[in-house]
């Protein structure tokens, strides 16, 4: 199945979607990625997804990656004396280090990290920013904080912080238990929430080892002081705009965005916008005409992909969404601006193997050639490519299923494994017979090859190579 759209579409999976059946529609309304949330679900539901979509996978004949979603720290309130609280404008309250509420006037916070790095003048929002307060003074034993804007808070509801930076752990404990167990299950991506800082990112890498992709998910607003670093650590990047819009400034959400997003073309790294892409969607058919416009504002912005969360996990209408999301996709790329915001975002190389990626685009573009083939190892050279945005196919060809399933995620590529190539020549035929098969080119169409000489090295692409299909006999081998 070859899609004939560059981005691709990211779906959660969760209650509404988890049936194989459901799966396969997916898959065949758009999903190139399925994301699984590990912040709910059992392992043993996750362990049946996992199989739905490798035996969906082995039938259609098409890598489908799979994104283990970790869940991270999560800040949220105690328990309440009387499970909930109405807190009013002007008002001042004392969080206290509890588990539960001490009476009156008071909120239990049962974190000590806060206490010992909250500083007067930051704000805390509870439940997603409906309601907040600005610290008047803090002590290990206790915050006093202004309401700002009031509301009833309940029992075990969400903080943020977007002012202070917490010493916490990014992987807890129930983390460390989904990511070996996602390990061993061979999911293809993991996504790290909570990230602050780029050092966040070094234990987990450690531990993945190069056995998934690692996305970091953008969602605090001292991560965006150390983005450049963070997106140079990670393999890819998730733009969490759901938690970040409670941290920061809503009309500050799409600037970042689209800075993000310019980065990370610029280092070659796939990013993921996400998070109320087609929110309505949950309960309606169709979709507002301003979520349309935020998912083709994402495409513009050069997005690799769009991601759906309850829309596809616990929606009314999860098929729906993800053909809804595809024909946006369809729509924008098939625009005269999109081509013309594409050219405009391409940046200079940065590096020599940036240069070899972007003039095999160019050449390719200059001869009239009908495809790209990135010939990679790890996928590197691939998202080299696919970060110059070419207008031609990109074919991926790879050694390793594991890569193939990782560039679903990746703008434009379509990926084949083939392990048997063991040297240059064998690998430019078997370039060929692939767009032959995969992108029926035909009998003298020109192809462009980007592979490395000494053959099979990772990190050595630095050779560009022009093909010309030949004829093929009946047999399929060359005429």
């Amino acid at each position: 199945m070859i899609r004939n759209r560059r981005a691709k579409i990211v779906a959660t999976v969760g209650p509404a979607s988890a049936a194989p059946t459901m799966l396969r529609q997916l898959f065949e309304a758009g999903v190139d990625t399925f994301r699984l949330n590990f912040s709910h679900g059992e392992h043993q539901s996750h362990a049946e997804v996992v199989v739905a979509i490798r035996a969906l996978e082995a039938e259609v004949g098409v890598p489908i990656g799979i994104l283990q979603d970790l869940q991270g720290p999560k800040i949220r309130l105690g328990r309440l004396r009387d499970g909930r609280q109405t807190l009013s404008r002007g008002e001042q309250i004392s969080f206290l280090p509890d588990a539960t509420a001490a009476g009156a006037g008071t909120l239990p916070l049962p974190h000590p990290e806060i206490f010992a790095a909250i500083q007067p003048g930051h704000r805390l929002f509870i439940d997603d920013g409906r309601v907040r307060l600005r610290v008047l003074a803090a002590r290990p034993d206790q915050i006093d904080a202004e309401v700002l804007e009031g509301g009833t808070v309940s029992d075990r509801k969400g903080v943020n912080l977007p002012d202070t930076v917490l010493d916490l752990p990014v992987l807890t404990a129930k983390d460390r238990r989904d990511l070996e167990f996602g390990l061993s299950q061979r999911v293809d991506w993991v996504a790290l929430s909570f990230v602050q800082k780029a050092s966040d990112l070094d234990e987990i890498s450690q531990i993945v080892d190069g056995r998934a992709g690692l996305v970091a998910k953008i969602e605090k607003p001292s991560a965006l002081e150390d983005i450049t670093e963070i997106v140079r650590k990670a393999d890819a990047v998730m733009i969490a705009r759901g938690d970040l819009g409670v941290e920061i400034p809503p009309e500050d959400v799409p600037a970042k965005q689209k800075e993000i997003i310019a980065l990370c073309r610029r280092q070659s790294r796939p990013v993921i916008v996400a998070t109320q892409m087609l929110e309505s969607m949950t309960a309606s058919p169709a979709p507002t005409r301003a979520e349309a416009s935020d998912v083709a504002t994402a495409i513009y912005d050069g997005a690799d992909a769009v991601m759906l969360s309850a829309e596809s996990a616990t929606g009314a209408y999860p098929v729906e969404a993800v053909a809804v999301m595809d024909r946006i996709l369809h729509s924008t790329e098939a625009h005269s601006l999109y081509a013309k915001a594409v050219e405009a975002s391409r940046d200079r190389p940065a590096t020599p193997a940036d240069a070899i990626a972007d003039h095999g685009a160019m050449l390719g573009t200059s001869l009239g050639a009908s495809a790209i083939v990135a010939y990679s190892l790890t996928g590197i050279t691939a998202a080299r490519v696919a970060a110059r945005r070419p207008s031609l196919p990109l074919l991926v060809l790879t050694q390793h299923a594991a890569v193939s399933r990782r560039m679903a995620l990746l703008w434009g590529a379509r990926a084949v494994t083939e392990d048997s190539v063991v040297d240059y020549e064998t690998m430019v035929e078997t370039a060929i017979w692939a767009c032959r098969d995969e992108l029926q080119i035909t009998a003298g169409d020109r192809i462009v090859v980007l592979s490395g000489v000494p053959f099979g090295q990772s990190g050595s692409t630095n050779n560009i190579r022009v093909a010309t299909l030949p004829e093929f006999g009946a047999t399929g081998a060359f005429a």
